[in-house]
């Protein structure tokens, strides 16, 4: 596959990713695109400045101007394309991945994904065609200042937050600007771990997914006494939570929590990734919404949330979506939407989740296969007397058992995800 991804572009910057190449994205983004203004921002990596430079060189040369919003997270990109009306905006990130890594998320008008499925094809077919004459206007560049207008955003998606102690592990990542701005406006004590952002991520790995880089966040949990701890990726799209005993809550018992707090709101849809357990879609209907299985991936659930006109929506991987945040996911948001949770309710979080950690989980297992499609209708067919269907791979679900197994989109790797009610 490269470096167009399913979802973005990444690879190794100065071999995969040269300056050259990002200029010509920028160019080929132009051209598939046609928009008008677009918003540029880039992560904490070294590199970032001279790739998002010459990524803006070819935007120019198409004839859009661009708004620079400068160092910043990918849902602060999300908010300047939505909240100023912009055509579209490219994040230079590589999200999770090593320092050595760079890349682009794509969005257009109102922050929706361009995925493989939507563009990135036909923008590699232009980057590797012939070159493109510039347009008769070149675009003009100028600085977006999105501070006071963003903080002020993600506050307003708060309810009343009370007195805690928050530890939060950045990963070096952009999640300490987040922290930079908008943890001065709560009334909690913050405990940090890695606030400074270093995109040579000096601790460990900026994937709060894997637990051992959840490992420093646990033991500051503990030590501190502290009611909650979060674990941002690198470039802040996603949260995930250790409850104050120090135990990791899985992403899918956290959009059962948060689609209790917003079905108690507004009924309505909720849409949910399949490898999430089964007592999240039964949370949803409990609570009088209506739960929407949706196959992995954020442009597909962001499909959903508009289609479906979903009141919000979570994904396993740590992905939270919310229809006031332009159906984007939001890191910082689904953080003060769990401290409003816990702030309405005095037991602690481990507690509230209880009644929701009542199935067993494998987590996710990679299996390498070659033959990928082969294997899977083997399953399909070894399985049969269960209830199957291909919304993601495959899923054979029964009474007290289901499994999932889905193909990566980057490796020759099929992904086991199985959960049993005893």
């Amino acid at each position: 596959m490269g470096i167009y991804k399913a979802y973005d572009i990444r690879g190794h910057y100065g071999t995969e990713i040269t300056l050259a190449l990002a200029e010509r994205i920028g160019r080929a983004y132009a051209e598939f695109l046609k928009p008008g203004r677009v918003a540029v921002g880039r992560d904490m990596r070294s590199h970032g400045p001279g790739v998002a430079k010459a990524l803006v060189t070819g935007l120019v040369r198409g004839g859009v101007d661009v708004y620079l919003i400068g160092e910043s997270s990918t849902p602060m990109g999300y908010f300047a394309i939505g909240h100023y009306g912009l055509d579209g905006g490219i994040q230079v990130t590589a999200s999770h991945n090593p320092a050595v890594y760079t890349g682009f998320k794509m969005s257009r008008e109102e922050a929706i994904p361009i995925s493989s499925d939507s563009g990135l094809r036909e923008i590699r077919s232009i980057v590797e065609g012939a070159s493109l004459p510039d347009a008769a206007v070149p675009g003009k560049v100028q600085e977006l200042d999105i501070r006071e207008d963003y903080t002020a955003h993600v506050l307003a998606q708060a309810g009343e937050i009370r007195s805690l102690k928050v530890a939060v592990d950045a990963a070096n990542g952009m999640g300490g600007l987040e922290v930079e701005w908008v943890f001065p406006h709560l009334p909690v004590e913050l405990i940090p771990l890695y606030l400074e952002r270093d995109g040579n991520f000096p601790n460990h790995e900026p994937n709060p997914l894997r637990k051992e880089n959840l490992a420093d966040l646990i033991a500051l949990v503990r030590e501190s006494g502290a009611d909650v701890g979060v674990g941002f990726d690198g470039d802040c799209d996603r949260a995930c939570f250790v409850d104050e005993r120090g135990e990791v809550v899985t992403n899918d018992i956290t959009t059962a929590l948060l689609a209790t707090e917003v079905l108690s709101r507004e009924r309505g849809p909720v849409v949910y990734d399949l490898r999430s357990s089964r007592v999240l879609p039964e949370t949803i209907a409990a609570n009088g919404g209506r739960p929407i299985r949706e196959r992995v991936g954020h442009s597909f659930m962001k499909a959903t949330m508009r289609r479906e006109k979903c009141v919000f929506g979570g994904e396993f991987s740590g992905h939270y979506y919310f229809r006031e945040n332009f159906n984007a996911d939001s890191a910082i948001i689904a953080v003060l939407k769990v401290l409003s949770v816990l702030s309405a309710d005095r037991r602690s979080l481990s507690e509230m989740l209880a009644p929701l950690r009542k199935y067993h989980m494998t987590g996710e297992t990679n299996f390498e296969v070659f033959e990928q499609d082969t294997k899977i209708e083997e399953l399909a067919e070894a399985f049969a007397d269960g209830e199957v269907d291909f919304v993601d791979g495959v899923t054979v679900q029964y009474d007290d058992w289901w499994f999932n197994v889905r193909k990566s989109n980057t490796e020759p790797l099929l992904r086991l995800n199985l959960e049993g009610m005893t």
